[in-house]
């Protein structure tokens, strides 16, 4: 087995703690992505690869899991009432808001829905229909920024119009921005798990814009490819700039450094952005140097998914064999059910702002 903890080392510390498994899920649970409140409650997306009924719970104290915000809203909608179509992303912010990334189902336009954690009531919805998103939009992830009151999302799409979604929570406004660009679409290289190159739809995974995150000052947006070996970053005054044109807004994106095929992502307060390392069963760090390096792995970490900064300094990351799913699988479940979420120290500090 691989080692558990990987020695890194930041300049002028000592080596970082060890990572934990923090709740072992079962099996009809499988996680998607995290999301955790200025108040510790931790809420969790279920990944609808698996096909599960259930979209979204809270995890409890005491490690079990309840349907969120209520067993209706928690499940598919009947008609146009409550419920939720599909949720991948979630992000909890300052104020207890809890947004969520609905994917398009039939007959329904994608949204980011806002449920108040604090008076259990809904806040806000932000439907995402044509032209902001395609036919062939696969709404994935999201970044929250209360500072500018703003939502930027993952679109990841087709491999050709992969692009990052921008919402204007004050007007609803929302505009499609780098779609086709070189950084938000993948990398013609294969995604190797297990000596197995993953497939989708029959041919060679090559999936563009996932992961997604907005540092804690809210300066700066950082995206990449999920097959993609390159991580960008882009002002998010540079975002809601309505004047620039997509070229304009394409040459004020940088290279922030170096990653692996990677899934979900977040930021500390020292600018180091961690990524899930989904064929190295793995959680690295792309440095303010640009390096990479990976901090944990073991075979116990078999596709880790998203990621969540809690207000205890330590991120959060689930655990999930996306590549043994059904829709990455040939249409065969092949999971052995060792779903969790795991947690460590935060190398520079936790989250502020949001």
């Amino acid at each position: 087995m691989k080692s558990l903890l990987i020695a890194a080392l930041l300049a002028g510390t000592a080596a970082h703690a060890e990572i934990e498994t923090y709740v072992t899920l079962p099996a009809d649970t499988p996680p998607g992505n995290l999301a955790i409140g200025p108040d510790g409650r931790i809420f969790m997306s279920v990944h609808g690869f698996y096909g599960p009924d259930l979209r979204l719970v809270e995890v409890m104290p005491d490690g079990t899991t309840t349907p969120y915000p209520t067993e209706a809203w928690a499940n598919a909608p009947a008609g146009d009432g409550d419920g939720l179509n599909g949720v991948l992303g979630l992000n909890a912010d300052r104020d207890g808001i809890l947004w969520l990334l609905d994917g398009q189902g039939e007959g329904q336009a994608g949204r980011v829905i806002g449920w108040n954690t604090r008076t259990e009531s809904l806040h806000a919805i932000h439907y995402l229909g044509q032209p902001v998103s395609r036919p062939t939009s696969f709404l994935n992830d999201l970044a929250v920024d209360r500072e500018h009151e703003a939502i930027y999302i993952s679109d990841t799409s087709d491999a050709e119009s992969s692009a990052i979604i921008v919402l204007d929570l004050t007007t609803g406004r929302a505009r499609r921005v780098l779609e086709g660009s070189p950084f938000t679409v993948p990398e013609d290289i294969d995604m190797v798990i297990d000596d197995k190159v993953v497939e989708l739809g029959g041919a060679p995974a090559r999936i563009g814009v996932n992961p997604i995150t907005v540092d804690p000052a809210n300066e700066w947006v950082y995206f990449a490819p999920m097959t993609g070996r390159s991580l960008f970053r882009v002002r998010t005054t540079d975002l809601l700039d309505h004047s620039l044109t997509d070229d304009a807004l394409a040459a004020r994106v940088e290279r922030y450094g170096d990653k692996a095929i990677s899934d979900g992502s977040t930021v500390d307060m020292a600018g180091n952005v961690y990524i899930t390392s989904i064929t190295e069963d793995a959680v690295g760090v792309t440095r303010p140097d640009g390096s990479y390096d990976i901090l944990y792995q073991s075979d116990d970490m078999s596709w880790p998914d998203g990621f969540a900064m809690g207000p205890d300094g330590h991120v959060y990351v689930t655990i999930n064999e996306l590549h043994r799913s059904p829709v990455l699988n040939g249409g065969e479940n092949g999971a052995l059910g060792e779903f969790k979420i795991m947690r460590f120290p935060a190398l520079g500090g936790g989250v502020s702002g949001r």
